[in-house]
């Protein structure tokens, strides 16, 4: 039996530094794939089709979600976001790692569909901390700024059932954490079943 691939799913507010931690997880493990989504909103400076979104309308992404294409979905300040399932199942199957970046509601949705992932999330270290990071990046507008705070701490109260809690307060203390939960699940039994009879065979 194939090794069967870990399916790594991270989520956190905006503002608490995931993204950071993500391309710096991906660059330590080249073979570390990344399970893109696709989602409805515009893409951002700098952003590439199909690498970091796939990017489709709204209707066409409603057909995909009716004929059940996702294995999660959420709207997301007004936008839509979902995981294509049997992409990643296959990938999986073969033994490919997967890093998963999705908000609570979908990593809820995700919970039921791989039941065998590992669930992470990042805690900015406080909601004070977190409104300055996120005036300081510039990119949002009072409004703005305000509802995602305000989503922040509904996010934040659903992190009790994630496997592990980072708090990115010092981000190489957090990148180490996040490091130790991929290699810790890595080196699970379950994921390399046949590992014991093939040391004793060599």
């Amino acid at each position: 039996m194939p090794r069967q691939g870990i399916a790594l799913v991270l989520s956190a507010p905006s503002g608490a530094g995931k993204t950071t931690l993500v391309q710096r997880l991906l660059r330590a493990f080249p073979l570390l794939g990344y399970s893109v989504s696709c989602t409805t909103r515009l893409p951002r400076q700098g952003e590439v089709d199909g690498k970091d979104y796939i990017f489709i309308s709204r209707e066409e992404f409603e057909q995909r979600r009716a004929e059940g294409y996702f294995a999660e979905w959420a709207e997301v300040h007004g936008n839509l976001y979902g995981t294509p399932l049997a992409p990643v199942k296959e990938k999986l199957r073969l033994g490919q790692d997967l890093l998963f970046d999705i908000d609570v509601q979908g990593a809820a949705q995700l919970k039921l569909s791989l039941t065998e992932a590992v669930f992470v999330f990042i805690l900015p270290p406080g909601m004070t901390e977190l409104e300055r990071r996120l005036r300081n990046r510039g990119l949002d507008d009072e409004k703005t700024i305000e509802r995602r705070l305000a989503n922040a701490r509904q996010e934040i109260l659903e992190a009790r059932w994630y496997d592990a809690l980072v708090v990115n307060d010092n981000l190489d203390v957090a990148y180490d954490e996040l490091r130790s939960v991929f290699v810790a699940a890595s080196l699970a039994p379950d994921r390399n079943p046949d590992l014991s009879e093939t040391v004793l065979r060599g």
